[in-house]
């Protein structure tokens, strides 16, 4: 028995070191190693500044060993906005800047143990001033372990980045049924060079910048597959690409909350909207324990300056006691065109929201289009966009007309 246990030990060594050694080679070890280059073309080429800047990620500092580096960035959306209702006296005019963020982010002893600290300073309140705050470690491209705070795995467009988006910003049926952010730990890997992603997540259940006062935690999973090769996050195709990429995902999120009022639930700084449903007005107790259910199913393809992604979310919230129950489902689709090849790209986006199929005459839905100029990618971009929201629950502005022009500069 011990034999067998030391055999298989040593053949799971043997095939992380042999990960670890396949995942370790570059581009320029490759033509180093058939002859394409000299080594003294491979030292230069290899050799790392202790200062650098890069358009999008920042300046980077590395230490002359490579043991550590650091790279320190940052992010400004500043939005003007003009909502058109029914009665012209509800009219709102805003300006405003909408994200300010900035990010410190790098490895520390080994390129396998990486960090990110992100911080929002237009969101100072509700514990939400910080982001992202983690460390993750590889132990190879299949096996990576995150702890700290980030993005509950669950959505594809919640999971783009807001730096990245075809519109101005994400639409209502993601923003109705994603978690947000939470602290906890996550397992996530990418298999056979991208054809296959997962994400396993465990967290605090309470959302951003919220810990635990309970025994009541969350858990998310998300799966991906790539079938013609690993497809990134972030929406627009700027790179033109020649080859189509597409990606299939599914994402699961549990949660159990309490409720302490006829309005409140305990802690809850998660972002889903349909949580707002569980008031005793819908037939819940005062106090007792609701769990929570997401669930959806979503696809994206990138090809030639095309992009398009559709999804398809549901939600649940049953009370313990009182046995209520909420059941939401919401899809959007949305696809854009840069008929100028990376420079200028049109969209078009439908959103579809039933907070509760069980009552009658409150669905929302929104249809839009938006125009996007990228002078350097989405690292330096001019969007507007405009959407008309139908709210059958409003009954004093049931359609609504949304203008909205932004300006992103990332630095």
């Amino acid at each position: 028995m011990r034999r067998k246990f030391f055999v298989a030990g040593a053949a799971l060594l043997a095939v992380v070191s042999i990960g670890q050694a396949a995942s370790a080679r570059t581009l320029e070890d490759i033509l180093k190693e058939k002859g394409v280059i000299t080594e003294q073309d491979y030292r230069e080429v290899t050799k790392v500044k202790p200062v650098d800047y890069k358009l999008g990620k920042g300046f980077t500092f590395t230490s002359p060993d490579e043991k550590f580096q650091l790279s320190i960035g940052a992010r400004l959306q500043a939005r003007y906005s003009f909502l058109d209702k029914d009665s012209a006296s509800d009219d709102v005019s805003e300006w405003k800047i909408r994200r300010m963020k900035f990010w410190m982010q790098g490895y520390a002893y080994t390129k396998n143990l990486t960090y990110l600290l992100q911080t929002d300073t237009t969101q100072s309140s509700n514990n939400k001033f910080i982001e992202h705050a983690y460390l993750d470690y590889k132990l190879v491209d299949a096996f990576q372990v995150l702890v700290g705070q980030t993005k509950v795995p669950f959505g594809r467009q919640w999971l783009n980045s807001s730096a990245n988006l075809q519109f101005v910003d994400r639409s209502a049926v993601s923003d109705f049924f994603r978690p947000g952010y939470d602290i906890g730990v996550k397992l996530h890997g990418k298999i056979a060079k991208g054809l296959l992603n997962y994400d396993l997540g465990w967290y605090g259940g309470k959302g951003q910048g919220v810990t635990t006062t309970d025994n009541n935690n969350s858990f998310a999973v998300r799966v991906t597959v790539d079938p013609l090769g690993n497809m990134a996050y972030g929406e627009a195709d700027l790179g033109d690409i020649v080859k189509p990429l597409v990606s299939f995902g599914a994402s699961y999120f549990h949660d159990r909350l309490g409720k302490t009022a006829a309005t409140t639930l305990v802690n809850n700084n998660l972002n889903i909207g349909f949580l707002s449903s569980i008031t005793s007005a819908n037939g819940f107790a005062t106090t007792e324990k609701v769990d929570i259910d997401l669930a959806g199913l979503d696809a994206a393809i990138k090809w030639r300056g095309f992009y398009g992604l559709g999804e398809y979310l549901v939600g649940q919230a049953k009370g313990d006691d009182s046995d209520a129950d909420i059941r939401a489902q919401g899809f959007l689709v949305q696809a854009g065109y840069c008929i100028i090849p990376k420079k200028l790209e049109v969209a078009l986006r439908y959103g579809y929201i039933d907070p509760n199929r069980d009552k009658p005459n409150n669905l929302r839905s929104e249809v839009g289009g938006a125009v996007s100029y990228y002078f350097f990618a989405h690292n330096m971009k001019l969007q507007a966009d405009v959407s008309k929201i139908h709210d059958d629950a409003s009954t004093t502005n049931e359609d609504m007309m949304q203008y909205r022009i932004q300006t992103q500069i990332i630095f």
